[in-house]
């Protein structure tokens, strides 16, 4: 485990967190930006794309393995298919507070995002801005043909054997998501009920050729949120905009959480 990780004990579980510091210090006081990584990912999986927005907007970060990821502990208690809402509600603000975070900006993907939106919707203190990359408000026939798809995958072996190495409980991690997301009227979260909540600044991003959803998801978010909210269909991409055109999508975050970043 590298030096800079460490486990955040929150009571009913343990989370894995790992602190990011840009290159660059002006000595200005800026927000905290706090990832949270897809359905099936992971501190790691996020490769260097955290790192490198840090230094971008000179912001310090946090990316953490969410419960059942990772490295990070079980579910006291099975989540089922309200695993995002109850991240969102019960566990992300617990660990905003252990970590000392009074302001921060959420950049989340897919899940991730769909679990900032959630957050976001309770209008909570820490917060200043939410990025989304991929996010769901609603769930697609696309996304469940995709799934359905991953779970036959999964089954075979091959994605089991890609995704153990990140996770301790690679198949807890991996029905977590697959089961909630093909289980008969799953919604990712209450659209209606909670976007109209969300009354920071908002940007969504999502590719052109998202595998997991369409257009669609860009346009219910902008029509509902309640505040400003700017939308990047980005072309020539699928399901993870910061890994797949990662030069595009760092200038596009860069620029919108910069002015937004400086506290004060």
């Amino acid at each position: 485990m590298p030096s800079e990780d460490v486990f955040i004990d929150l009571g009913d579980r343990r989370l894995r967190v790992r602190r990011l510091t840009p290159v660059q210090d002006d000595g200005l006081d800026r927000t905290v930006l706090v990832f949270l990584h897809e359905g099936l990912g992971s501190i790691e999986m996020w490769r260097d794309f955290p790192q490198k927005l840090c230094d971008a907007t000179r912001c310090a970060g946090i990316v953490y393995d969410r419960t059942g990821y990772g490295r990070s502990s079980a579910w006291p208690s099975d989540p089922g298919v309200r695993y995002m809402e109850i991240e969102a509600d019960l566990v992300l603000p617990r660990l905003l507070a252990a970590l000392g975070i009074e302001d921060c900006v959420l950049v989340g993907h897919s899940d991730g995002g769909t679990i900032a939106l959630n957050y976001a919707a309770a209008d909570p203190e820490p917060l200043r801005a939410v990025v989304t990359l991929a996010a769901h408000a609603i769930n697609e026939p696309v996304c469940v043909e995709a799934i359905t798809r991953a779970r036959a995958t999964f089954a075979s072996g091959d994605l089991r054997q890609r995704l153990a190495k990140y996770h301790d409980d690679v198949d807890g991690a991996f029905h977590l998501w697959a089961d909630a997301w093909v289980a008969p009227g799953f919604e990712p979260m209450d659209a209606n009920g909670r976007l109209p909540g969300v009354v920071v600044p908002v940007q969504a991003i999502q590719g052109e050729d998202d595998e997991y959803g369409t257009e669609l998801q860009l346009g219910i978010i902008a029509g509902k949120v309640g505040g400003y909210c700017e939308t990047r269909l980005v072309p020539d991409c699928g399901h993870s905009p910061h890994l797949q055109r990662p030069a595009h999508v760092l200038a596009e975050i860069t620029r919108f959480v910069s002015p937004l970043a400086l506290l004060g």
